[in-house]
């Protein structure tokens, strides 16, 4: 066994490092299947301290290593750089707090995100971003990517949710960031929110505080079906023009409702439809009973087929089962599935869609639809075998003309998926050297020499190339805890 393996087996214990190469495939890449990489080593830590211990190890060998949680990451972010350790998050899965009173909740990196909403529904409480991934996802996971949700619409991303972390730096000092017990003082800076959505290259959070919300009063939840997917998008932007805040609005296409129709996701969506739009309400019930016949009369309005609303908790489970299931359904299509992430605005969905249709068959890809049509995140999805090395040229070829339209049309390359390795070529599609060059900077008060998954998000790695100025201000910057040894 190598001397740096062994170490590591020494501050945790031997079924708690990895590194043989079979047990080491499980790890090779996320659910961005394109891209792979074997790590040298994977450790599974269960606290602060030791992940702390681990970080200050390879801080001190110069080891890069990846910060991990459920592996469900659509981007290639967790994925192993340059012979890095993968430094797995998902045994640390407590809940630590739950505050009835100020309404937050401190749970370690490793909570499940559904289990975090289960835990507090007692209480009548929930955790409103919920990834369609929430039954595996994890809130560290949710943290690093900045996750949203079919709910994001009106209850906004994670950043919006969260409060404050413990976070383990690439050194091993400890950093806390953010304030659980009220609003930032003005003029300071929002370092929590600056850390989340850096898709694991600032450190590593091991406790974070996430804001908590109160159960709704009442749910409606309707199901329109549209004879064109134009029908359906027009009826969106309706809805929200006339003030309307759903909890949700989401579009599946014809290829979806087939697949999610053929699969255990089975949910009882129309076959004969091009396009379904779910739109869920929440809120008082009284306000529901108008907003409801609202929401209807728009959809009829616009050539909605049929309408269907769920009159029970059973029937809103059955109705969001094909959206929460849709993309394991396409498992059906094909062995591999690239699921893009891009955001036009809600405006430009129909102009999106037509665009997205016609990259698909210029490069003879088999594509499905299912999206955030609220925000106007879109998920085209990619269906194919990644043993195909020419299959796999066309369907990456496709998806970066699928980002530039989005761009173009005045969106972005993504909304909640983040860069990780699959967009760090387009990054340059929206931002200027100049821009990338802050980025690096800020990104080097946390990461001074570069180890922290190395590789992902920032395309320019010479943007790095003054860290020496840097570390001084990481204990400026960061509030760092008295004390912590930083050797």
């Amino acid at each position: 066994m190598p001397a740096l393996e062994r170490e590591l087996t020494a501050l945790l214990d031997p079924r708690r490092v990895l590194h043989t190469p079979d047990a080491l495939l499980a790890w090779e890449c996320d659910g961005f299947t394109v891209h792979r990489g074997r790590p040298r080593a994977v450790v599974l830590p269960d606290s602060t301290v030791e992940v702390q211990s681990v970080l200050r190890l390879l801080h001190r060998e110069q080891v890069p290593f990846v910060p991990r949680g459920a592996g469900t990451c659509l981007s290639g972010g967790p994925t192993a750089e340059r012979d890095a350790v993968v430094v797995d998050c998902s045994r640390m899965r407590e809940v630590l707090e739950i505050s009835t009173a100020d309404l937050y909740a401190v749970v370690q990196p490793g909570v499940v995100n559904l289990d975090l909403s289960a835990a507090t529904h007692g209480h009548g409480l929930h955790y409103a971003p919920d990834p369609s991934s929430q039954s595996v996802c994890t809130i560290g996971g949710n943290l690093a990517e900045n996750s949203g949700g079919p709910h994001c619409f009106k209850y906004g991303m994670t950043t919006d949710h969260v409060l404050g972390a413990v976070v383990v730096l690439p050194d091993g000092s400890i950093a806390r960031l953010g304030d659980a017990a009220g609003p930032r003082p003005p003029h300071s800076l929002d370092l929590a929110g600056v850390f989340c959505g850096s898709e694991g290259t600032f450190g590593i959070a091991t406790e974070i505080t996430v804001r908590l919300c109160r159960n709704p009063e009442a749910i409606r939840t309707i199901l329109a079906s549209f004879g064109s997917m134009a029908a359906a998008c027009r009826t969106v932007s309706r809805i929200v023009a006339t003030g309307l805040v759903p909890a949700a609005l989401e579009i599946l296409d014809a290829a979806t409702i087939k697949a999610v129709e053929a699969s255990v996701y089975r949910a009882g969506y129309p076959e004969d439809a091009a396009a379904v739009l779910l739109v869920e309400l929440d809120g008082p019930a009284d306000v529901l009973a108008e907003e409801a016949v609202e929401v209807a009369a728009i959809a009829r309005e616009n050539g909605a087929l049929r309408l269907e609303e769920a009159t029970d908790p059973a029937e809103r489970k059955r109705l969001w089962k094909g959206r929460k299931g849709a993309f394991g359904a396409m498992g059906r299509l094909n062995t591999d599935l690239y699921v893009l992430d891009g955001v036009v605005p809600r405006t430009r969905l129909e102009d999106a869609l037509d665009g997205i249709g016609q990259i698909a068959a210029r490069h003879g890809v088999v594509l499905t639809n299912v999206f955030h049509a609220g925000d106007g995140n879109l998920h085209p999805n990619i269906s194919f075998d990644g043993r195909d090395p020419e299959q796999t040229a066309r369907v990456t070829a496709a998806g970066r003309e699928i980002l530039e339209l989005c761009v173009a049309l005045g969106g972005s390359i993504t909304g909640e998926h983040g860069v990780g390795r699959e967009k760090i070529d387009y990054v340059p599609m929206m931002f200027r050297p100049d821009d990338l060059a802050v980025m690096a900077r800020v990104r080097a008060v946390f990461d001074p020499d570069g180890r922290c998954n190395p590789g992902k998000v920032l395309p320019q790695r010479g943007a790095c190339a003054e860290p020496a100025k840097w570390p001084q201000m990481v204990a400026r910057v960061l509030d760092i805890e008295a004390g912590e040894d930083r050797a």
